[in-house]
């Protein structure tokens, strides 16, 4: 049976069944089955690496400062802007919250961030702040769908696996999209922020894990070594074979595609995994501890990811929740620490990168799912400063693969409560990033239940005031 690479992905390799460590772990096809035809439009851009920061960094406190809202800082909520708002936590009539932390123009370009991210002030010059995000979604788990999926519902796609279906994969050897986790939990939209949808599972996020399995069910079985692995998969080989000369389902061709994919990461994975082989240098620059799980060894890890070819990276740290309910969520103690926990090895990742002549063709994205309220949320009459989910605002930050450095973009009024300047939507994001690699997100599509869905649904513009 002859059929082109669209028709064989849309005819199925939905569940690839009977072997547990096949269904896991060998998320991606072989390039001869996934390579695309080359991209409509020339482009520099080849992955991305999403830094997502789970529960939401506060950008009045990062990023947006705002000298009106400090002087407004512990006076009654104006009412305009409690009409007809609905809050996550928030009661009443709330208290102004103002940053308690200073903000500077940063580099030559002057991007204008807080102390609490020191590090990021050297590359500045950088990156491309963009103030004006906002999202439909107010709670954690439908906003992080969302921002994953451009559906708000658990179900879609997500951007990676829309990413691995429009320009395939570049290593045979490698899963085309790939998730690393940090923080005390996972995030709260968990395995649907990575997963595949519709689209046939091949696509899927891998998540690799910290420790001596960093993917699940790899190894062999005990009683079992590589020869015996190599012997049972040739006899698998030859009796899929033959099934697929008598009915021709490519499903077949899939499942011994992904037994071989396996076996190639059995070798691949662990080397890929062992940051050991870093020189100390550089775990010293990402601020590694060799065998302690990080974000920071995530961020290494992702270099070393772009190098050998994945196309799409994404690393999730948990605890920029900063409510106020007690010390351990709020913007005086929990906030500074999560920024401790992430400035260094963010920063060290964009110049190695750049160091390494990588990031030209690697997009990187920084953010969260939504923002945090100019208001203090005092829940129960908590004496922590903290600060209320807001999806009217809210900052991320972007750097290489085509993106316009030095620049900032959008604006908020002066309680940083609405924006009032280049309003970006998540799909818009979306659709500049599917610009940047090369594809356009209005023809990049997949028929599902007899219609066409994409990744920015029925909306999403390029954004291009972020372009170089």
């Amino acid at each position: 049976m002859n059929a082109s690479r669209r028709e064989f992905l849309q005819q199925g390799c939905y569940g690839f069944g009977a072997m547990a460590f096949a269904a896991l772990l060998a998320r991606d096809l072989p390039a001869r089955l996934l390579a695309a035809p080359p991209p409509r439009r020339a482009t520099k851009a080849r992955h991305v690496i999403f830094l997502h920061m789970a529960g939401s960094p506060s950008q009045l406190d990062l990023f947006d400062p705002k000298p009106k809202l400090v002087q407004w800082s512990g006076k009654a909520c104006p009412d305009e802007y409690l009409r007809n708002e609905r809050f996550a936590f928030i009661k009443g009539t709330p208290k102004m919250l103002g940053s308690p932390y200073a903000f500077a123009p940063r580099g030559r370009s002057g991007q204008v961030i807080s102390e609490l991210l020191p590090r990021l002030h050297s590359i500045a010059d950088d990156i491309a702040i963009v103030r004006s995000m906002r999202t439909t979604q107010f709670n954690h788990a439908p906003a992080q769908i969302f921002m994953n999926t451009g559906h708000e519902r658990m179900g879609r796609p997500s951007m990676g696996a829309w990413v691995s279906y429009g320009i395939g994969s570049a290593n045979q050897n490698l899963p085309g999209y790939v998730v690393l986790l940090s923080g005390r939990y996972a995030p709260d939209g968990g395995a649907s922020l990575w997963g595949s949808g519709f689209l046939p599972t091949g696509h899927q996020g891998v998540r690799l894990r910290s420790g001596a399995e960093p993917v699940l069910y790899l190894g062999n079985p005990p009683g079992m070594d590589a020869g015996d692995r190599r012997r049972s998969l040739d006899a698998l080989e030859q009796l899929n074979g033959l099934a697929l000369q008598q009915n021709g389902d490519p499903e077949i061709r899939t499942r011994m595609d992904q037994y071989e994919l396996a076996f190639r990461m059995q070798m691949s994975v662990p080397e890929l995994a062992d940051l050991s082989q870093e020189p100390p240098e550089t775990l010293a620059m990402y601020g590694v501890e060799p065998g302690q799980p990080s974000y920071a060894g995530n961020c290494l890890l992702a270099r070393r990811l772009i190098e050998r070819g994945v196309r799409f990276v994404e690393l999730y740290h948990w605890g920029w929740d900063s409510h106020g309910t007690n010390a351990g969520d709020d913007i005086v103690h929990s906030l500074p620490e999560r920024c401790r926990e992430t400035d260094q090895a963010t920063v060290a990742l964009v110049a190695d990168l750049k160091r390494m002549g990588l990031l030209d063709e690697t997009l990187i994205v920084w953010g969260g799912e939504f923002g945090r309220t100019p208001m203090n949320e005092e829940r129960d009459g908590s004496k922590f400063l903290g600060r209320d989910h807001h999806p009217h605002c809210f900052t991320i930050w972007l750097a290489g693969g085509g993106i316009k450095p030095g620049i900032t973009i959008g604006a908020t009024d002066e309680f940083g409560y609405l924006i009032t300047e280049d309003p970006v939507e998540v799909h818009d994001l979306h659709a500049t990033m599917l610009h940047l690699l090369g594809l356009d997100h209005l023809q990049l599509t997949y028929k599902f239940m007899g219609r066409d869905f994409r990744l920015t649904d029925v909306s999403g513009v390029v954004v291009d005031k972020l372009l170089a």
